[in-house]
């Protein structure tokens, strides 16, 4: 939490530009210093300041990264376990719907053999009707000839 904070605030551009500003008025005091400079050219001091500031924050980002890195792993793994379960219940839909599309195949299937049987019923009573009122037609049709 510490380690954000610090990591937030280090990155800022608020920090980078009062930063900037305090180094600047560092080097142009020591400059322009009538009476006395308290960190002359190369501004060793200062130099040993960033030093410090460098290695104190830099463990700082280091943690914030590490907990953030922990952060986007549980994520991630959250992530895959929700895709996993939607997986499945995909695979489960495909299997539920392949199975009403086989069993409507089959009542189709069945009601086709259904009709079928009628309409040849259907034919073969109409072909004896025809043949008792009709003896005629029933000589001459193609069907007689077979």
């Amino acid at each position: 939490m510490i380690a954000d904070i610090v990591t937030a605030t280090v990155g800022s551009w608020r920090f980078i530009l009062i930063q900037s500003f305090l180094l600047g008025l560092w080097i142009v005091l020591n400059i322009i210093s009538w009476i006395k400079h308290w960190d002359e050219y190369p501004f060793i001091l200062l130099n040993l300041a960033l030093s410090f500031q460098a290695a104190y924050a830099t463990p700082f980002i280091l943690m914030s990264q590490n907990r953030q890195s922990e952060v986007d792993r549980d994520k991630a793994k959250q992530d895959l376990d929700i895709d996993l379960k939607a997986e499945q219940e995909i695979e489960s839909l495909h299997r539920k719907i392949d199975s009403l599309k086989d069993k409507e195949i089959a009542e189709l299937t069945h009601m086709l053999n259904l009709q079928n049987q009628s309409i040849q019923r259907l034919e073969e009573m109409l072909g004896r009707e025809i043949k008792a009122n009709h003896p005629l037609i029933s000589s001459t049709s193609p069907s007689s000839n077979e």
